[in-house]
């Protein structure tokens, strides 16, 4: 007997114990079946799980158990990634409150406790995906360091190294001072700050000056030029011409370059290669040198410039300069700008909001640096990427992500794939003692590249950990060997990621694909979007608006919290969640258990050998019809990747058709017994194993215990998603049960909008309705009477009854005699009062609405409510003026 609720707590842990242990969730690459493989976006090890995770995960779960009810041989491969400066970061952390560092450990120590704490830690985002009911095949989990990964990565370094794609260069980088590493752009956030626009006097050697804006003074000591635009007339005779560098006293040219906006600031602008990126370009348009001014700290540095330094009395000051060295750039910014005011060489100040880049980690201000690093030439990987876009290969779901794909692609710039932390995959290079270097999967290999006798170190060095992600499609099913897996699996099916990364890895995943499998490494790429508070704002612990998903798990159970994730994702855009939207959730699977306890003691049991197409009663053919309805339109929604339309014809067939109205239905039959009786049971049972079998992939606790407790055969983790029954006039049944539940939903309108108490009923009366429709009425005369408190159903002549609200119904006219049931005329004056509310409610919506400066002000969120409060009201409107146009 089934308890009174369902107390997800008492369930879940024990039922994924269970399919674990059973192998419910192992692939099996030697059996039969279409493959069908997901490969993990890797969480960082260091990650705990967050609504963004949520989301990412119980998509491909949803796909992954679809998958395998359809009969797929099925992957969906886990793993974690090392995380190369978001582990290190937390272990230097540790190691600080220790009162000990990572220079102090050196780097074997060092490395050992990375180690350490990953065994102890690094699993806690793996434990909780298995909370939310994540069915991947932990056997195989995989670690981007761990052994088979590591050689992969080393062999690929390797043969694009031989192949000439990967490469030493001296290039700008975004530096992080605190790590003294390169990061990547996707580890850099911008922050707007209020700040400040210096305009600065540089004198020409003729005698004129020429004011550059800057909002870096102190960079100042590393410019080599100045640059205007070709067609500004008012520096046209200084191109060509030499500007002294206040405080320097170094000489510069002035150059044409379109860089310089004659719109922006005084129209020229100081040009510093080594410090900041369109400066670099610059450079390297009119090959000027590249002096670096400030060293790995983000202090200043002069060791570059210093043998250019000059006095000049009044402009420049070698002592000066010299007391800069080693100064933190934002004490070198005062001073610097205290001299050049001092000189007077400083013209004014104007307050600037200005976008300042942050490192992700750690919070520093990212500095761009000239510094030789490794490189690897995505312009050449990224062709057959291209080509595999556009030809179909690969396709985006929504495709409008595609445009983005391209965007991006056609300013792709060499990837800059070393990071000067100790935690990664060390560089496989080694450098002789002449400076030489030798690249080989270990050091072995490079030894005999060297000869015997050559000293050699190995680079300090380790890659970008989306390095080693980039591979992780093909090296995660054994590659470089021939593996079954590799075979069976790759090209992967689906890849479920956000937008964010597209670039930063789902490109390059292409690229390395391509390379080495010369194939691609996924057939789609479905982009979902963030996840926001129920107001449409993004999360965050500043507005106390975040959500932990495992206190909602807690709270509500995996199921409400999957199905509510479900229900708001659309195709490609943010979806809105908090507990409000999980609460009603976990309302419907209320529903769903209590209608499956009123069958259970019912009688309603699995019956062998039942057969849909001997179904005799028109309610039992009208049930299962809709649930060949409800099959088909799931399937096409999970298809289409449609997690919304899904979500919501399950609720619309299990809520409203199968609870609301045939369970309803059948509690006059199920209080007989006859044949009827035992066949609805049949039905009943049957249908509910249905809807557990459609609903597995989204609610896979309750959809188990309901099947297990209800005696359904097989295991609940093999059974088969429904297929299309054979229904006996279906049409028919259709055709009969719609009409009786329009009739007695419009009813229920009726009474609703005339305030008429549920205690009194009414009778109802039809006019001109079909022999067939007034046989419909009287053969559901009782669930008519029950369903819309209806004390009779009967035939009107021509003459309409007076005093009685009225609805036409196809051919029909049916009356509900009002009078002595309500007050009339208070009723009509309500009405209208209401009605006359709503439309100044609506003129109040409308005139804002139109309002273009609310429009332009006002958050979009605030815009769009307005816009769902205009809709609601309109519809309220319209509907009062029907309940009026009924007493009229």
């Amino acid at each position: 007997m089934l308890e009174k609720s369902f107390v997800p707590a008492d369930h879940e842990n024990a039922l994924y114990d269970a399919w674990e242990k059973s192998g419910a969730f192992r692939a099996h690459p030697d059996r039969p079946g279409e493959p069908f493989s997901i490969m993990f976006p890797p969480p960082n090890v260091t990650g705990t799980l967050h609504l963004g995770h949520s989301l990412n995960f119980v998509l491909q779960d949803m796909l992954i158990r679809w998958k395998r009810q359809e009969g797929f041989n099925v992957l969906w491969q886990p793993g974690t990634d090392h995380a190369g400066i978001a582990t290190q970061m937390v272990v230097e952390r540790a190691l600080d409150k220790e009162g000990t560092s990572r220079t102090a450990l050196g780097r074997e120590g060092f490395l050992e406790r990375v180690w350490d704490w990953k065994q102890e830690y690094g699993g806690t985002i793996v434990q909780q995906l298995r909370k939310l009911g994540a069915s991947a095949d932990w056997e195989r989990e995989r670690f981007t360091m761990d052994e088979g990964l590591s050689r992969a990565v080393r062999k690929v370094f390797v043969t694009l190294y031989k192949e000439g794609l990967i490469y030493r260069d001296r290039r700008l980088v975004n530096w992080d001072p605190k790590f003294r590493s390169a990061i990547s752009d996707l580890e850099v956030e911008n922050h707007e700050t209020k700040g400040s626009m210096w305009y600065i006097r540089y004198p020409l050697e003729d005698g004129r000056a020429i004011t550059v804006a800057t909002t870096r003074p102190e960079t100042m000591l590393g410019d080599v030029a100045v640059a205007v635009h070709p067609e500004d007339e008012r520096y046209a005779d200084m191109i060509g011409k030499t500007v002294i560098l206040p405080l320097t006293g170094r000489c510069i040219p002035v150059v044409a370059d379109l860089h310089s906006d004659p719109e922006k600031g005084t129209g020229a602008v100081k040009i510093t290669p080594a410090h900041d990126f369109n400066d670099f370009e610059v450079g390297k348009r009119h090959n000027l040198p590249t002096p670096t001014v400030l060293d790995e700290t983000a202090c200043l540095w002069i060791e570059e410039i210093r043998p250019e330094l000059r006095d000049i009395e009044g402009l420049s000051s070698l002592a000066f300069v010299e007391t800069l060295h080693g100064l933190s750039r934002e004490e070198g910014r005062k001073q610097v700008v205290a001299e050049l005011e001092r000189l007077e060489w400083l013209e004014k100040v104007e307050p600037h909001k200005l976008q300042v880049p942050h490192a992700e980690r750690g919070g520093a201000i990212v500095e761009p640096r000239l510094t030789l690093q490794w490189y690897c030439d995505a312009k050449t990987l990224s062709g057959p990427a291209v080509e595999a876009v556009e030809s179909g290969k690969i396709t985006f779901e929504p495709r409008q992500w595609e445009n983005t794909f391209h965007a991006w692609m056609r300013d792709i710039q060499p990837w800059c794939i070393s990071r000067q932390l100790w935690w990664g995959h060390r560089i496989p290079a080694w450098y002789g003692t002449d400076g030489k270097v030798y690249v080989a999967e270990n050091e072995q290999e490079a030894q005999a590249q060297a000869g015997e006798g050559v000293a050699l170190s190995q680079d300090e060095d380790v890659l970008d950990t989306w390095f080693s992600s980039a591979l992780w499609p093909f090296t995660t099913l054994g590659w470089p060997d021939k593996t079954e897996e590799l075979a069976r699996y790759y090209p992967t099916s689906v890849l479920v990621t956000g937008f964010d990364i597209i670039f930063f890895w789902v490109a390059r995943m292409m690229m390395m694909g391509l390379h080495f499998m010369d194939d691609v490494p996924f057939r789609t790429v479905l982009i979902h979007g963030l996840v926001r508070d129920e107001k449409g704002q993004k999360m965050s612990k500043s507005k106390g608006n975040g959500l932990d998903p495992l206190d909602l798990v807690a709270e509500f159970g995996a199921d409400a919290t999957r199905l509510a994730i479900c229900a708001g994702t659309g195709p490609g855009r943010d979806i809105k969640l908090g507990r409000k939207r999980v609460e009603e959730h976990r309302a419907f699977i209320t529903k769903l258990w209590n209608a499956a306890r009123f069958l259970e003691m019912n009688g309603a049991t699995p019956t062998e050998g039942f057969d849909p197409a001997s179904v005799k009663s028109a309610l039992g053919r009208w049930i299962l019809t809709e649930a060949n309805d409800a099959v088909a339109e799931a399937g096409r929604a999970l298809s289409a990747y449609r997690f919304d339309e899904y979500a919501n014809c399950c609720y619309r067939f299990v809520w409203s058709r199968f609870c609301d109205w045939f369970v309803e239905f059948s509690k006059p039959v199920f209080a007989a017994e006859n044949a009827e009786t035992i066949e609805l049971r049949a039905v009943s049972a049957h249908v509910l194993g249905l809807i557990l079998r459609l609903m597995q992939p989204v609610i896979p606790f309750v959809t188990a215990t309901l099947w297990k407790e209800l005696g359904y055969a097989g295991a609940f983790e093999e059974s088969r998603w429904p297929e299309p029954m054979q229904v006996d006039r279906a049409d028919k049944a259709r055709s009969e049960l719609d009409w009786v539940i329009r009739l007695i939903s419009d009813v229920r309108t009726v009474r609703s909008e005339m305030n008429i108490p549920p205690s009194q009923k009414a009778p109802l009366l039809l006019r001109d309705a079909t022999a067939e429709n007034l046989g419909r009425a009287q053969t559901w005369a009782e669930a008519i009477g029950r369903m819309a408190r209806v004390s009779e159903v009967g035939v009107v002549g021509e003459d309409a009854h007076r005093n009685a609200a009225q609805i036409v119904l196809d051919e029909a006219t049916v009356f509900i005699p009002l009078e002595g049931l309500i007050d009339l005329d208070a009723e009509r004056a309500r009405l209208a009062k209401e009605a006359t509310r709503i439309e100044g409610e609506i003129l109040k919506v409308t005139r804002k609405l139109d309002n273009a400066d609310f429009i332009a002000r006002a958050k979009p969120e605030v815009v769009e409510e307005n816009r769902d409060r205009l809709t609601s009201f309109q519809s309220d409107l319209a509907r009062l003026k029907a309940a009026l146009g009924r007493l009229a």
